[in-house]
């Protein structure tokens, strides 16, 4: 679906003292949509999913959506391993007015090709906005196969696939085999360029936390076919991908919103704060960046 593209941040949920900063979120949403994003991912692994109550989780999607007012699209995180409790909470978001959902594949149970199909089936025929897969086999331990993305595909509302398996041959096979407005959305910063070029039509990004223009203005190059200005716009942004991924996401990529004075980096254990070396990294990606002094 054409609205699904470009640069789509993955929003960290800015904490202080222990608790959900609801001004701290509401500010780094609209600075994302001024500075050109184009849709926007709360509740997803970056916003630490895994650590929110339901009621927060409902209430950072309820935020995005409100303070978004529209001008971008929200897809919300509504992912479980518990094929009801996605279910549940994917009509919960749906009612708040989320333009569509992410769902990650069953992670630890391990679900067979034919059980990935019955979970996304199940959620697809529950729900009536459309849903984004999300494969991710470095965290969920399940690989989807083509064959069952192309399965899937033909369902109405199964939009589209974010991508984190940093195969970009799938790229090429998957748009051989899935139904032509199936979009492909990739999943990991350094290789969102070359994903493009295979085929893909944006980011769900950790990055455009950080840099929202710029990560704006690389996907909008690769969208107009200038692939000279989106290499220069990955060159210049290599450093911080790299950085942020220096350490257990989202701690990194709190560091540096909390230089840049837009949140605390605070993170909800088992997560800790990005360790001194990471820090480093952090700091000289943003100098490089001009993003500090």
């Amino acid at each position: 679906m054409e609205q699904f593209k470009g640069s789509i941040t993955a929003l960290v949920t800015p904490f202080k003292n222990g608790q959900i900063d609801d001004d701290a979120f509401q500010n780094l949403v609209n600075r994302q949509i001024e500075a050109g994003t184009h849709g926007l991912v709360p509740v997803g692994t970056t916003g630490e999913s895994a650590t929110l109550s339901d009621e927060e989780h409902e209430r950072v999607v309820r935020l995005c959506i409100e303070t978004a007012a529209g001008r971008v699209p929200v897809i919300a995180g509504a992912g479980s391993n518990d094929t009801a409790y996605a279910i549940s909470m994917a009509k919960r978001v749906q009612n708040y007015g989320a333009d569509a959902i992410l769902v990650v594949t069953g992670y630890y149970n391990r679900p067979n090709q034919a059980g990935l199909i019955a979970h996304y089936e199940a959620l697809h025929d529950a729900t009536e906005i459309p849903i984004i897969i999300y494969n991710i086999p470095a965290r969920t331990a399940v690989n989807i196969s083509i064959e069952t993305l192309a399965t899937l595909s033909a369902l109405p509302r199964i939009a589209g696939l974010k991508d984190a398996t940093g195969d970009l041959a799938r790229v090429a096979l998957q748009r051989r085999h899935c139904n032509d407005s199936f979009v492909q959305l990739s999943g990991e910063d350094m290789t969102a360029v070359g994903f493009n070029a295979m085929g893909g039509r944006g980011c769900i990004s950790v990055a455009s936390n950080v840099a929202p223009a710029l990560c704006a203005d690389m996907q909008n190059a690769t969208l107009e076919g200038d692939y000279t200005k989106a290499l220069a716009l990955q060159d210049r942004l290599a450093p911080l991908h790299d950085a942020l991924f220096s350490d257990a996401s989202p701690g990194p990529t709190k560091y540096a919103l909390s230089l840049l004075e837009l949140c605390e980096c605070d993170v909800r254990l088992p997560m800790l704060a990005a360790n001194e070396a990471a820090q480093a990294k952090v700091r000289a990606a943003l100098e490089e960046l001009d993003l500090i002094g």
